[in-house]
């Protein structure tokens, strides 16, 4: 799926101020009551063409390893929407980056109050730990050139500290490779040529955290104390369900029999297919794209890797 036109827009403002949450813009209604409490909303069941072999948000290659890890860990720079179509878009764990006049210091101020599953507070402490670990990566260096420092001059701010400019950080902290870990998965803690612990579990900040897994199958639960859940941000499902199907042409069956709500991706052949089915809809295309069943909402077209707690059933399973 590619980038939509508004996605690019919002990154492109970003690279000067990130901020989110700040009102409406859009002319809409306001809310006349509040979004529906989080969970209670089913289970969405999810067909990709295999399983992560990994949980490490860095270590993430294919579209399968990002889709899921990205249900568990944030990157910094995100913007929202909950689900329902309810809510004004909120910031994800920055709350605005903002550059020097160089673009050669980034100060990116970070939301409060926010937990990891494990407990661990989000704060500047667990930035650094992931940011020297970035440091000490090849991966990591390549997501994020010329870094040559973080510092935290405060506990709710971290200073990218950068030997040549990068004006485009804003679009590179998004990435969800680039998301943060609990410091309790990193070996050492202080990140410094760490490993990432797979046995740690509940690591992220995420709206979902590793539920039972088996053959050809993966289940994320609900994280009941997400940050975003009191403001309205979901996530509607209580869980989400992986399943294998290997060939796109199996993905196509399995949405059409209704044993999955989502099937991702589907080749051209599957899309058009999908296409002439009133009860299916698609996202993306030609060559490749996304199909769904119609009872699914709030999946973006603009949207590379999904970010599924804002995604609701109009008819409900599981």
């Amino acid at each position: 799926m590619r980038h939509g036109a508004a996605r690019l827009a919002f990154l492109a403002l970003a690279a000067t101020l990130v901020v989110a949450g700040c009102g409406n813009g859009g002319g809409e209604a306001a809310i006349t009551s509040g979004p529906p409490p989080a969970g209670g909303g089913g289970t969405l069941s999810y067909a990709l063409p295999s399983l992560p072999s990994t949980l490490d948000p860095l270590a993430a290659q294919s579209p399968a390893e990002l889709t899921v890890t990205r249900q568990v860990y944030e990157p910094l720079i995100e913007r929202l929407s909950g689900p329902y179509g309810q809510t004004t878009p909120q910031a994800g764990l920055a709350l605005m980056a903002r550059p020097s006049r160089d673009r050669t210091t980034w100060t990116v101020t970070l939301r409060s109050g926010v937990r990891f599953q494990d407990g661990t507070p989000f704060n500047a402490a667990a930035v650094l730990a992931n940011t020297r670990r970035w440091q000490s990566d090849p991966a990591g260096r390549s997501l994020l050139p010329h870094l040559c420092a973080v510092d935290a001059p405060r506990p709710n701010e971290v200073r990218f500290l950068l030997d040549d400019p990068v004006p485009d950080l804003v679009r590179r902290l998004a990435s969800p490779r680039l998301a943060i870990v609990s410091p309790r998965a990193l070996d050492p803690q202080s990140g410094q040529g760490a490993r990432f612990l797979p046995d740690v579990a509940a690591s992220g900040t995420g709206a979902f955290q590793p539920g039972p897994a088996g053959p050809g199958r993966m289940t994320l639960s609900r994280f009941a104390s997400w940050w975003g859940s009191p403001i309205g941000l979901g996530p509607a499902l209580d869980g989400v369900t992986f399943v294998v199907a290997r060939q796109s042409s199996q993905r196509l069956r399995l949405l059409r029999e209704g044993t999955v709500q989502v099937a991702d991706p589907l080749g051209s052949a599957e899309l058009r297919a999908a296409d002439s089915d009133p009860l299916l809809d698609t996202i993306g295309g030609p060559a490749g794209g996304v199909g769904l069943e119609g009872s699914v909402r709030g999946i973006d077209a603009a949207e590379t890797t999904p970010v599924l707690s804002g995604v609701w059933l109009t008819r409900l399973t599981g």
